[in-house]
């Protein structure tokens, strides 16, 4: 099943980034996280785009959630991830894959506990016009 998902997020990176090209805008960064454009597609009314995102050693991406599903493949590093009841949903060493629900009912933090920076291939599927992320408060988490 991960070979399967981190075939099909690199494929629809690559078959993004092929469609779009373009070139690298600023993006909107979190506390210590940046994010470069590497392709941006609108078909209908979604707009497929892929990000390289970076989040360094000890930073977070701040707690948010996304008005369309995210698929993201971990180039380097490993991504703590914790969901809205400050439990972890996930650790994500280099070469994993992670999905991302849509939605306000799935706010979440991305961490990096680790003393690499974690990247991130981030395949974002929004409805056209839709920013990135939307933020949200920390839930009541010890952490930020």
């Amino acid at each position: 099943m991960r070979t399967s998902l981190r075939t099909a997020v690199i494929g629809a990176v690559a078959g993004v980034t092929v469609l779009a090209g373009g070139t690298a805008h600023a993006t909107p960064p979190g506390p210590g996280v940046t994010g470069t454009l590497i392709a941006q597609k609108t078909v209908g009314g979604t707009d497929y785009v892929v990000r390289e995102i970076t989040v360094p050693s000890g930073q977070a991406t701040g707690w948010h959630y996304h008005d369309g599903p995210l698929y993201a493949y971990v180039k380097q590093g490993t991504l703590s991830h914790f969901d809205s009841t400050c439990a972890s949903d996930g650790v994500y060493p280099q070469g994993s894959t992670v999905q991302e629900p849509a939605g306000p009912g799935n706010v979440h933090i991305g961490r990096n506990l680790g003393e690499t920076p974690v990247v991130l291939t981030v395949l974002y599927v929004l409805p056209h016009g839709a920013p990135f992320s939307e933020d949200a408060p920390n839930p009541g988490c010890a952490f930020e």
